[in-house]
């Protein structure tokens, strides 16, 4: 169960991006890039995990002083130093081998991006208003276009802007809540720098972008044609009020961790899950 906490498994719901440029392209069904997109994500895992293990070590005793990582296993002392610093190396030689032998190597520039933007986020730009939330958002990013690199899928100039938008508004809804709940604001120097009102006004902007972009998606004649059995405009009133569902989650008591607030509440779950399923059967069947 500790190294579980430690690898951050729950968190590998975000690697779930790597599918999207297939769910969308209507080649989910296609064996051949299904199981190149699967094994991308079991790159992006094993990645994601050890820059978690990275940045849990180089935070140590920060955390230790958190009232919340303090419970991590690195910062309680569950799992030694020692064993996090192999933890992180062996998931990131997995990584390596995975790409170099079942992936298309012009591919590997994206986990490589993102295994850069956070050591770097880890030793100081998580510390810089503003470049926190940006290389958090990059990640979500880089999910998307390392989607549709392994799978040879040309990712929509809309798509991608709604995925920034709705990361940067995941993001600064974090840090929105950690300060108005109080949350390790000795520990985290930048949140000193986030007036409470531009995190307000930011996340609400970035929020309404994503949505209208989505919508432009929706309207746009490649998808138009893609969809026609079930023309895309109508899951936007699903999008919204998934949006809006997450909104109200965010404004009552949570720290804005987007996988908590998701897991934790079943009606966004079924919101998100009707919207899926609305998808697979107007595309698929």
């Amino acid at each position: 169960m500790k190294y579980l906490q430690l690898i951050r498994a729950k968190h590998y719901i975000k690697n779930l991006l790597i599918f999207l440029p297939l769910f969308f392209h209507g080649s989910l069904l296609d064996g051949e890039r299904l199981l190149r997109t699967f094994f991308g994500f079991l790159v992006f895992c094993c990645v994601s995990s050890a820059v978690y293990i990275i940045n849990d070590l180089r935070d140590l005793e920060k955390d230790r002083q958190h009232p919340v990582k303090s419970r991590r296993p690195l910062a309680s002392g569950a799992v030694p130093p020692r064993q996090g610093i192999l933890a992180a190396a062996l998931l990131l030689a997995a990584a390596a081998g995975l790409s170099l032998f079942a992936l298309p190597l012009p591919a590997l520039v994206f986990p490589l991006l993102y295994l850069a933007a956070n050591i770097a986020y880890s030793f100081g730009l998580k510390d810089q208003p503003l470049m926190d939330v940006t290389i958090l958002s990059s990640g979500f990013v880089f999910r998307i276009l390392y989607g549709g690199a392994i799978g040879g899928i040309e990712i929509s100039n809309w798509l991608f802007m709604t995925v920034l938008t709705m990361a940067l508004f995941f993001s600064l809804g974090k840090r929105r809540n950690e300060i108005r709940m109080n949350i390790g604001r000795e520990t985290r120097a930048v949140l000193k720098g986030y007036p409470v009102s531009f995190l307000d006004k930011g996340m609400y902007m970035c929020l309404t972008l994503g949505n209208v972009f989505y919508a432009l998606w929706t309207m746009d004649a490649a998808t138009e044609m893609r969809y026609r059995s079930f023309p895309m405009i109508y899951s936007f009133p699903i999008v919204l009020l998934i949006t809006l569902r997450y909104c109200l989650l965010v404004e009552r008591e949570s720290d804005g961790d987007p996988v908590e607030v998701i897991l934790r509440d079943k009606t966004l779950l079924i919101l998100c899950a009707v919207y899926v399923a609305a998808l697979f059967v107007s595309r698929y069947l």
